[in-house]
């Protein structure tokens, strides 16, 4: 009489020096089995697409094409019962909001022990919930309020007009209110205006936190 079938796992990281070693390591084990692996969200997509259906994936949050976060519901669209295990570089309380709002069942920095990994792939399998309902409440929470936070300024980036976009990468350039007006041919005071109704529109309360904001939303590119 055989036993039960190995959890089908898939790694996707763009670190290959650490997916691979977990991957060899993971193979090792009777009760698992390492049935993809990715580097990013599109090559991770491609593979559930193809019919592979894991029932468990390791994940990083920051992949070059995106937020390891909008895999979770692909994965749980293709198999409902599966779970994600975050394993990630950077994991600020912004990020954990996002991963447990969007399903993760745990969250590791990548510093972890791998057999400490393997121990919690195993335990979520069994249906053991790694992240205490308390936490998880309170991430959610937290997101769901970023989500509005994150509605409303993406509804005063749509607002900003070309001249205040102009104004945001002049800034991104280190350049000074003088420095802005003589580039775009417009006098100091009109510079200064535009910047006050440009963050009243991103609900900023500094130059910097409208940087912050315009790099996210792509208005500003950092090379």
């Amino acid at each position: 009489m055989s036993g039960p079938s190995p959890t089908r796992v898939m790694l996707v990281d763009d670190h290959a020096s650490l997916r691979r070693p977990l991957a060899f390591m993971i193979g090792r084990e009777p009760d698992l089995t390492v049935v993809a692996e990715a580097g990013t969200l599109a090559e991770a997509r491609l593979h559930l697409q193809s019919g592979i259906s894991p029932d468990a994936v390791v994940l990083d949050l920051n992949l070059p094409d995106g937020d390891g976060t909008q895999l979770i519901r692909d994965l749980r669209r293709v198999n409902p019962l599966a779970f994600t295990l975050i394993l990630s570089g950077v994991i600020d309380v912004r990020s954990r909001a996002r991963a447990v709002a969007a399903g993760a069942g745990a969250i590791f920095p990548k510093t972890t022990e791998i057999d400490d990994l393997i121990s919690a792939i195993r335990r979520m399998r069994q249906g053991e919930v790694l992240i205490s309902p308390s936490e998880a409440l309170e991430l959610v929470q937290y997101a769901e309020q970023i989500g509005r936070e994150d509605r409303i300024v993406a509804a005063g980036v749509a607002e900003l007009t070309p001249r205040e976009r102009e104004i945001l990468r002049a800034l991104a350039d280190g350049l000074s209110d003088k420095e802005i007006a003589d580039r775009l041919y417009i006098g100091d005071k009109t510079v200064r205006n535009h910047v006050t109704n440009m963050l009243s529109k991103l609900g900023a309360e500094s130059r910097l936190q409208a940087l912050v904001i315009a790099i996210r939303h792509g208005i500003v590119r950092v090379e």
